[in-house]
């Protein structure tokens, strides 16, 4: 299942007046449910609480400007492999399409990649944390 039709099922979810959905294939599964609806599965999945930028490479003072968030669920790798440097740092100038870190998602490695030329200013995520749609990763100002 590509991550648009992940995307398409999750908005038709919401859309729906269903209070819970699994979904299972071969190759994963999912399960969807609306806040407070109760889940009797016994394999049901704890939800962890939201995650918060943390302070290593960020700068409180700068709260506004561009951001690259990210475009699906995954963990977030600031390295391309173990023991390795992050792709990026705070003051790094970049060009457009290098990449700034990876997300895993169902086993698979997704380069997230600088939408222009740009210097980043702030890292939003620790190396290993969980990043949810939509959530901003990196705070960058053009070039």
């Amino acid at each position: 299942m590509t991550n648009q039709e992940i995307f398409d099922l999750i908005s038709r979810f919401e859309d729906s007046s269903l209070h819970t959905l699994k979904l299972s294939t071969q190759d994963f599964s999912i399960e969807l449910s609306r806040g407070g609806a109760p889940v009797s599965t016994a394999s049901a999945v704890p939800s962890a609480p939201a995650p918060r930028p943390t302070g290593g490479e960020s700068r409180p003072d700068r709260n506004s400007g561009p951001t690259v968030k990210a475009p699906l669920v995954g963990t977030y790798y600031a390295a391309p492999a173990p023991g390795q440097p992050p792709f990026v740092s705070v003051g790094d100038r970049v060009k457009k399409g290098q990449p700034l870190c990876l997300i895993e998602a169902m086993k698979m490695m997704s380069e997230i990649p600088a939408p222009c030329d740009c210097v980043i200013e702030e890292v939003l995520k620790a190396d290993g944390q969980l990043a949810a749609f939509d959530e901003p990763l990196f705070r960058y100002q053009p070039c």
